[in-house]
């Protein structure tokens, strides 16, 4: 048996909840966390330039309520990549991240996790790839100065989208700062991937996990990696949650929606038949929530 601490994903709440209503609904809920957001947005992306009473106020509102944020998601790169052609731009994504790392040491969060795009809107090319490596070290550098954890997700898109890749950027980072964040639905929804093998040879890189269902890619589809209900895609999650216990993770879980950014009316449902279906079987293959205070 293994205890982990189960979170939830910020955009699966309702949007109309004020920080301690959303909070306490973290703890309501049965959550141990909240998994926070600095998507691409500019409401999201301003929060990277909250004032220090905005941030005091925040954080007192968690520790009121009971509730944490153990991730900070900084999808906000692929509207600003680390990879971009454009100086400016490059310039502006290092500059987001030295804010999101001097946010996480002001809330008390511990990592952060990176899209793995080198481009998202742009062309790839071999260019682009190596302006995402040179930034990319230069952003372990800004975390590992705060001793911030950066995790690297493993996408919807082929640049990044298993384990290996993962680690093959880990071995030219050179440092203990940059890890893994797998996302099930994503690693399991491309067909060159043997899932288990990439959690068993790289279990000591791993420090979150997205549970996600998705739709695999064929040759004729282009996989569905958002918004598959859980049980009906092709993530094997009692296979690979067993596996996990049997490999002894203990870092956290943070089930990963968005029924309430997609503005579902019964969105609050949709998040407690999701929780509903992972209680289950975590008792089934022995992993134990840890207990919300």
């Amino acid at each position: 048996m293994t205890i982990n601490s189960l979170g939830i994903y910020e955009k699966a709440l309702p949007q109309n909840l004020s920080w301690k209503e959303e909070f306490q609904l973290v703890h309501d809920l049965g959550f141990n966390f909240l998994e926070f957001s600095i998507d691409e947005s500019d409401k999201r992306l301003a929060r990277l330039d909250w004032t220090r009473e905005q941030r005091k106020s925040f954080r007192d509102l968690m520790w009121e309520t009971d509730t944490r944020i153990n991730n900070l998601m900084l999808s906000g790169h692929r509207r600003f990549p680390l990879g971009s052609a454009d100086l400016e731009i490059r310039k502006k994504s290092l500059e987001m991240m030295q804010k999101a790392v001097d946010l996480c040491v002001d809330l008390g969060i511990h990592n952060i996790q990176m899209a793995g795009y080198d481009v998202y809107y742009e062309k790839k090319s071999v260019t682009s790839r190596e302006y995402y490596v040179e930034n990319l070290i230069k952003c372990v550098h800004m975390a590992a100065k705060k001793n911030i954890m950066l995790s690297i997700e493993t996408m919807d898109d082929p640049f990044i989208n298993n384990l290996s890749k993962i680690n093959h950027y880990h071995n030219l980072a050179k440092s203990p700062w940059l890890q893994a964040y797998p996302d099930l639905g994503n690693l399991s929804a491309w067909p060159e991937n043997d899932v288990s093998a990439e959690i068993e040879n790289h279990i000591d890189k791993i420090c979150a996990i997205h549970l996600k269902d998705s739709k695999k890619v064929t040759p004729n589809f282009k996989g569905q990696f958002k918004n598959v209900e859980f049980g009906t895609g092709c993530v094997d999650f009692t296979g690979l949650l067993r596996e996990l216990v049997r490999l002894d993770y203990n870092g956290s879980f943070t089930i990963e929606m968005w029924s309430g950014d997609n503005g579902d009316v019964n969105a609050l449902d949709e998040v407690k038949s999701a929780k509903a279906f992972f209680d289950q079987i975590f008792a089934q293959v022995g992993i134990r929530q840890e207990t919300v205070k």
